[in-house]
């Protein structure tokens, strides 16, 4: 495993510690098991998608924990019942895990739905209108106007030529 140094980032940065920890960490956990396998989509600006591959595993059987910055997808193994016959191979995974996601600030879980043996999870970027950026007027002038976003430029080309 070779080890991520980001020393002389470090050293010219200020305020990027936590990032670069938290990039650090996932290296050093990440390194082992690969269980569920899982995609990550982005679907516009500020909306995600994390699929989660997680056959035989009913909406009982997971468990969906999402708190400031970390969201945690548990599945939980269960017992199969005993209807008397014998297993020659053991190939379907039952076996419990834990996925761990790191979420940027402002990012929240929208929905999560099990259907044909895949978790969907969709995330939402959803930023504070007092995050967002702000035309400052110059000599004083007192009123303060929101910048548009480049969607909202979008959306009002697309209603446009809808007309």
């Amino acid at each position: 495993m070779s080890r991520l140094d980001f020393t002389p980032y470090r050293r010219s940065t200020v305020g990027f510690d936590r990032l670069f920890d938290m990039i650090e960490n996932q290296a050093r956990l990440n390194s082992g098991d690969n269980y569920p396998p899982f995609n990550i989509a982005k679907n516009g600006e500020d909306n995600y998608r994390i699929t989660l591959a997680v056959a035989g595993f009913r909406p009982q059987d997971i468990d969906i924990t999402a708190q400031a910055n970390l969201m945690v997808v548990q599945g939980k193994k269960r017992e199969e019942a005993d209807d008397g016959s014998e297993l020659l191979h053991v190939g379907i995974a039952n076996r419990g895990f834990e996925r761990r996601f790191e979420l940027a600030d402002y990012v929240r879980v929208d929905d999560a739905q099990l259907a044909d043996g895949l978790l969907i999870i969709d995330l939402v970027r959803e930023v504070p209108d007092a995050m967002k950026p702000k035309k400052i007027a110059v000599n004083g002038a007192t009123t303060l106007t929101a910048v548009p976003s480049d969607n909202a430029a979008d959306e009002d080309d697309k209603s446009a030529d809808a007309a």
